[in-house]
């Protein structure tokens, strides 16, 4: 089966033991494709891979074709996007938010969702690969910037500063953990498979843990430029017990999050009654 997910720590450490056979796969054999988060929603809207890591904001758009396994995601507290821009001369952003034009990792994205919940005023917005909007602050080329993954740790370094933790922001006002990323199987496949890779995810999982804080050397060799601090920064602030198992209160803050994207897109008809595998 294909499986898609991408380069970024938190990912390749998750499936690094599944699809680099340090773990039995009991039968089963997985394509790994690796692609930035953003691709990988658009082809789960075409429905061109059988698993994926997906963004839970594209989640309303896909789910009459995947389904969501319980293991394998990113989902927590205090993991959330930060909206960062350069500062002005009295260290303020120079202008209102709604005002700027902003730098978004991607349309169908959960960061694009929180940062619409928080400034739903905001209509100038240009959508690029996440690892692309540091540059793009730092050049000009947009006023502001909605950064994710690894540009968490480093966008104080080149000068940039915060104007929101927009992850916060989610948690005060929707009072849940902040779905980030889900794994998602297609329906069309067997129900027995779908349960035997949600096990396989976990048990891949479990093996990274019982061997870190060792970064396994497929981390390294996807990691973008990063040292290894940062990179189990990054896996210590995305993968945890949710990664293991979203469990009722993960379950919980997507059915949340499901019901703000309808908030904001009043035509989106979405049936909750099967979302998650069982």
């Amino acid at each position: 089966m294909t499986l898609g997910f991408s380069p970024c720590p938190n990912d390749t450490f998750i499936f690094d033991a599944l699809v680099n056979h340090k773990i039995d796969t009991e039968g089963l054999k997985f394509e790994a494709v690796l692609e930035d988060v953003q691709t990988l929603n658009q082809w789960a809207k075409a429905g061109k891979l059988d698993i994926s890591k997906i963004s839970y904001g594209v989640l309303p758009l896909v789910l009459d074709k995947y389904i969501v396994l319980n293991s394998g995601g990113a989902l927590g507290k205090g993991v959330g996007p930060l909206l960062i821009t350069k500062p002005s001369k009295d260290h303020h952003p120079a202008i209102p938010v709604e005002e700027m034009s902003i730098a978004i990792p991607g349309e169908n994205t959960t960061a694009h969702m929180l940062f619409s919940l928080a400034f739903p005023n905001a209509k100038n917005k240009q959508f690029m690969v996440f690892h692309e909007i540091e540059e793009a602050v730092l050049s000009g080329k947009v006023d502001a910037g909605v950064i994710i993954h690894e540009n968490r740790f480093t966008y104080l370094h080149k000068g940039l500063i915060k104007i929101m933790d927009l992850g916060s922001y989610w948690e005060k006002t929707i009072e849940v953990p902040i779905p980030l990323g889900g794994i998602v199987i297609k329906r069309s496949i067997d129900h027995s498979i779908q349960k035997k890779t949600d096990y396989l995810i976990r048990k891949s999982l479990e093996y990274a843990f019982a061997n870190y804080p060792s970064i396994p050397d497929y981390v390294r060799r996807h990691s973008r430029e990063m040292d290894e601090a940062v990179m189990r920064q990054h896996i210590d602030l995305y993968v945890n017990n949710y990664s293991l198992e979203l469990g009722e209160d993960g379950q919980t803050a997507v059915k949340k999050m499901l019901a703000v994207y309808q908030q904001l897109n009043a035509s989106a008809k979405i049936n909750e009654a099967d979302i998650f595998i069982c």
